[in-house]
């Protein structure tokens, strides 16, 4: 039994004391060059975008500068400003007027003339629940839901 003990013990010491050697983690070697990313220009659509470049849209359909402003979500009289001063428009802005301009062309290649295209606007339009007509222009939402109504008159599944 005394031997037994003394293996025991022995066998307890041996586990304490051997130490396993622990690798070193590697680093991770990255083989590909370092990308450099170089600094970018803002869009020429969007940095400088004009009145006048406003006033070749807004010839092209029979709106307001009433409804333009409230599409725009400006007063009129900053829209007067805009145009006195061929100002350049803030980012915002530029966003929806390229967004009304994509609307506009579509529109006018829907439809054989601009009065034709403004009588639709106009009109109020079931569609898909919703009623759309001239203030669905005064978002964001509702000017893609009339591009969207008008891809869908051009592709002959008008809802």
């Amino acid at each position: 039994m005394d031997n037994c003990r003394m293996f025991v013990r022995q066998l307890a010491t041996m586990a304490k004391v051997r130490k396993y050697r622990q690798q070193k983690p590697t680093e991770p070697k990255v083989e590909e060059a370092q990308a450099s990313y170089l600094p970018t220009k803002k869009s020429v659509a969007v940095a400088d975008y004009s009145y006048r470049k406003l006033k070749k849209i807004a010839d092209l359909v029979p709106f307001t500068q009433a409804e333009w402003a409230n599409m725009l979500h400006l007063s009129e009289r900053t829209l007067q400003r805009y145009a006195k001063n061929n100002s350049s428009f803030e980012g915002i802005y530029t966003d929806r007027i390229l967004l009304l301009q994509e609307m506009i062309e579509l529109g006018l290649e829907t439809f054989s003339s601009a009065a034709a295209f403004y009588a639709w606007l106009k009109k109020d339009k079931p569609v898909m629940g919703r009623v759309l007509n001239f203030e669905s222009l005064y978002s964001e939402r509702g000017i893609q839901s009339v591009i969207d109504q008008l891809l869908r008159i051009q592709h002959g599944v008008y809802a």
